[in-house]
């Protein structure tokens, strides 16, 4: 199966000072991808700090997959709830769930450049 986690994002309430935290505390590079969003760059697993205004306050893992429609058909079989439909970002197309649990994920797939 193609489907794997391959990402973390952590929610902030000040993207700055959390991203500006993760490089003084663990020498992790920071990517600016605007006003909202950093990428986090040898963590060790990729990620990113997101301060929209919409997000979970929860750290969120995403999984990355090759067929977005095919995976949330399997989310939803499996008894997950769709928490936010399937949109595009910079470089893919992601939805968000909710699995029995309590816990929120993501799913992406890549879109070539």
């Amino acid at each position: 199966m193609s489907d794997r986690l391959d990402y973390i994002e952590f929610p902030s309430s000040d993207r700055a000072a959390t991203s500006g935290f993760f490089q003084a505390a663990f020498g992790w590079s920071i990517v600016s991808y605007g006003p909202i969003y950093d990428g986090l760059d040898g963590a060790g697993i990729d990620g990113g700090v997101d301060q929209a205004e919409d997000r979970v306050a929860a750290t969120m893992a995403v999984v990355h997959t090759d067929d977005l429609d095919a995976a949330q058909e399997r989310v939803l079989a499996a008894g997950g709830i769709i928490t936010r439909p399937q949109y595009d970002f910079p470089g893919g197309r992601r939805f968000h769930f909710r699995e029995p649990g309590g816990n929120e994920l993501a799913v992406y797939v890549s879109v070539p450049e």
